[in-house]
């Protein structure tokens, strides 16, 4: 019987050589906890959640393979969530993508109350951001992320980061401004 490693009681500093060196135990102690955020973030992105299911299994074979170009001192939560949206972007740019998402038309909304209506509303204005500016969002705003860490996915600086936080917001705020008039 194998016991079961916990990444709690054993530090991820500790956990990623041996993972690094084949431990399977290792690797799945330090991925559990970061599969809710990946597929919560692919879910997101994709908005489909089979294809965020197939998006968070394809990135843990990904973060399998190559767990060797994890760095010294790299936090592997930024890492992960790191190759899951390089596969959300992949994912978007096939050709499969348009064909599969025109087999599944949207359906009409139901009558809803206000806050309902403005949170649908939301939802398409953020569907219609540039891949890059809903990363930062969802990482951001939906998976409560530090600045620190959404930059590290996003391979940029702080700095950049809360500037093109803020373009997108304001770029929300205005596709919902127009759509009420």
């Amino acid at each position: 019987m194998t016991t079961v490693v916990n990444a709690l009681a054993v530090g991820e500093s500790e956990l990623v050589p041996r993972a690094k060196a084949g431990d399977q135990e290792a690797f799945s102690a330090l991925l559990s906890p970061l599969i809710g955020s990946a597929y919560r973030l692919a879910g997101a992105m994709l908005h489909d959640r089979h294809a965020a299911e197939d998006i968070v299994q394809d990135s843990s074979i990904k973060a399998w393979r190559k767990l060797q170009q994890l760095k010294a001192g790299t936090e592997m939560r930024p890492w992960f969530l790191g190759i899951v949206a390089n596969e959300c972007r992949s994912a978007r740019r096939t050709s499969w993508w348009s064909v599969l998402k025109l087999a599944n038309p949207e359906r009409p909304e139901p009558p809803v109350g206000d806050s309902l209506a403005a949170f649908a509303d939301l939802r398409r204005a953020i569907r219609r951001l540039r891949h890059r500016r809903r990363l930062l969002l969802v990482l951001h705003w939906y998976l409560d992320l530090p600045l620190a860490e959404v930059a590290a996915i996003a391979g940029s600086s702080q700095d950049a980061v809360k500037s093109e936080l803020a373009r997108a917001v304001r770029q929300l705020r205005d596709m919902l401004l127009v759509g009420e008039e």
